[in-house]
């Protein structure tokens, strides 16, 4: 977190300086947050009209391609990968429901994208070229440099006109999606209320009508089982999957193969000396007030009882940040505070209490706890580090050297991958059984070029190996297929198991809905259901502690002038959960601080529904045509 004098930055005050000092780079950062990605192929293949074979949709003559929908359902698996880990189910964006809310985001893309044209809306190649250079993630000590900017591109799979082309489409849509957004009016009342409700918390406590007891009273026929399985089949198909053997070439194994000796570490921290200083630290705590008066009192008063000034920071500081801890800031060193402030702390002595001292946040008294002197990080303490740099140097080296060669050797020996093994020093990797959808593989082939190259016809019939496809920077794979097993329908004889406790569990959850429902009529009434309850916990719905969104919904929106109320959720399989809301704890007090901050969070909220608004007009508006037989096929 950024800190200030007053302690650290509320993150919407963070945001609103960005925004402010950075516009056009926002507008694209806005864009590529709420349109999900897709591929790109250039505003002049937008407005083209001729319909090809893989169109999933049809946005007022502007297609959405097949290929598009299946690059936006792999960059959601990433989202989820990146939240939830190993346990995040490819499966889950195989739903009906799943695909369709996909389908519907590029649709929604489209019809920015046609307004976008419609309105004229244009970045001219000097404001492109101005981002691109001024993109720090282009940059190599401080400088664009045409090298990254050329390596990031190919790591994404795109060359520098798809990318300018899509970074002049995403500016343009983006500026659309502001104007919209910011001719929304939030008032400060209704912000004020709606804060109230977020930081409002009520204390609630669980009990579970389980399916799992219901389930020896339901029985279900072998007819209703094959019914399920006719209507249903395709769920119990296995696709089609091949095991592949590939090699990895990296800059990482390359430079493992060639280690950084003890003689290279030192010269290397002999040569960047410099570069290990640690400049001088303080640590502080303060207490921050509005008026000079309130100030000279506290501090008058901090310097009579010095052990009391955390207790005073508590009392009185308006830092929100610092305030609970006694006012302390922690260590920093100069560079990382406001001018007034940071000069003051760093004159005076170590116990000192000084001020008051003004700022653009108000006036601070400041005490001075300690000081932590500047120094020269020793060989050991860099030496793992600097050991780890040297090695990613040595294998981008190495690597840059042995990827044209490792590219050429894999497809002039295309019937096997021991050539370029034995001759870079690679172990040949056996994969698992793996389908064509991206995110079902495992490691590296997880990749939509690996993918579709071991596919291919070439690679399945002739058994020769695929090209070496860039996977990450500095990370090609080479692969070929070591065995086929074509797609294939599962009998009904191997399934009726799976399909029966798929449908027992239906009826015993059913039942359990039932009962559920019966007991909260009871609890309605004031009566005794019998339930076991949770320990109570108090949740907002800021921090809904792992509350499902839907019993957050309905907890907050229950009307809890009359206590104990309650409210029940269906739990799918697992039965069915009543909530019982015991008591309403109250909001803190809001600082003015906060309350601006709020009323920008408002403003926010305000520009997103104004936007889900026009987008809702346009959809109304638009002809939008469905191909579902190509959002089918694989």
């Amino acid at each position: 977190m950024l800190k200030g004098p007053a302690g650290p930055f509320p993150f919407d005050y963070f945001m609103f300086e960005l925004v402010t000092k950075h516009k056009r780079f926002i507008q694209v950062a806005f864009v590529l947050l709420i349109v999900p990605p897709f591929a790109f192929f250039g505003l002049e293949s937008y407005t083209r009209s001729m319909r090809g074979a893989d169109e999933v949709a049809r946005v007022e003559g502007i297609p959405v391609l097949q290929r598009e929908f299946e690059e936006a359902k792999r960059a959601q698996l990433e989202r989820l990968r990146a939240i939830y880990g190993r346990a995040a189910d490819p499966a889950a964006l195989e739903t009906p429901e799943m695909r369709d809310a996909l389908l519907d985001a590029l649709v929604s893309q489209r019809l920015v994208t046609v307004a976008a044209l419609e309105a004229r809306l244009t970045l001219s190649d000097d404001g492109l070229r101005e981002m691109i250079l001024a993109n720090p993630s282009f940059q190599r000590d401080g400088r664009f440099d045409v090298a990254v900017y050329r390596q990031l591109l190919r790591a994404q799979g795109m060359n520098e006109q798809a990318y300018e082309e899509r970074l002049r489409h995403d500016v343009v849509v983006g500026q659309l999606m502001q104007a919209i957004a910011e001719s929304a009016i939030a008032s400060r009342a209704g912000a004020e209320q709606l804060v109230a409700l977020e930081s409002q918390r009520r204390e609630v406590a669980v009990a579970l009508v389980p399916a799992q007891p219901f389930m020896a009273q339901v029985k279900v026929d072998d007819a209703r089982l094959k019914a399920y399985f006719d209507a249903n089949g395709t769920q119990f198909a296995v696709p089609e999957r091949v095991r592949a053997e590939y090699l990895l070439l990296s800059a990482e194994e390359l430079g493992r193969q060639d280690p950084v000796t003890e003689d290279e570490l030192k010269a290397a921290y002999e040569a960047r000396a410099k570069q290990y200083g640690v400049e001088e630290q303080r640590r502080a705590s303060h207490i921050l007030v509005k008026s000079r008066e309130q100030a000279e009192k506290l501090a008058a008063e901090a310097r009579k009882t010095p052990a009391r000034f955390a207790e005073l920071a508590k009392q009185h500081s308006q830092d929100p940040g610092s305030a609970e801890s006694g006012g302390d800031l922690g260590l920093f060193a100069r560079g990382m505070m406001v001018k007034a402030f940071e000069d003051a702390v760093f004159r005076m002595k170590e116990g000192e209490i000084a001020g008051p001292v003004e700022s653009e946040f108000g006036f601070h008294i400041i005490r001075l706890v300690a000081v932590q002197s500047g120094r020269s990080r020793s060989f050991e303490e860099v030496r793992k580090e600097l050991g780890a740099e040297l090695a990613r140097q040595k294998g981008a080296k190495r690597f840059a050297e042995a990827a044209e060669a490792f590219g050429n050797l894999v497809y002039e020996q295309s019937d096997s991958l021991a050539p370029a093994a034995q001759r870079f020093k690679l172990a040949i990797r056996q994969s698992d059984w793996i389908a064509r959808q991206p995110g079902r593989a495992a490691g590296p082939l997880d990749h939509p070029k690996v993918l579709a190259a071991l596919f291919a016809q070439d690679a399945i019939q002739g058994r020769r190996n695929t090209d070496a496809i860039e996977v990450a920077p500095n990370v090609l794979v080479a692969a070929r297929v070591a065995a086929h097993q074509p797609a294939a329908q599962r009998k009904f004889e191997e399934v009726r198991s799976e399909i029966e406790q798929r449908l027992l569990r239906q009826e015993a959850a059913k039942l359990a809905y039932g009962e559920g429902a019966a007991k909260l009529a009871l609890l309605g009434k004031r009566a005794d259901a019998g339930l076991k309850w949770s320990a109570p916990r108090a949740i907002s719905v800021r921090d809904a502690q792992a509350l499902p969104p839907e019993a957050l919904r309905k907890v907050f929106a229950a009307d809890a002038h009359k206590l104990p109320l309650h409210v029940g959720i269906e739990q799918g399989d697992q039965g069915y959960a009543i909530y019982r809301v015991q008591r309403v704890i109250p909001p803190e007090p809001r600082t003015e601080t906060q309350k601006i901050a709020d009323l920008a969070g408002a403003q926010r909220r305000a520009g997103s529904e104004q936007f889900d608004a026009w987008l809702a007009s346009q959809r109304t508006r638009a002809k939008i045509e469905f191909n579902r037989a190509n959002l089918e096929r694989k």
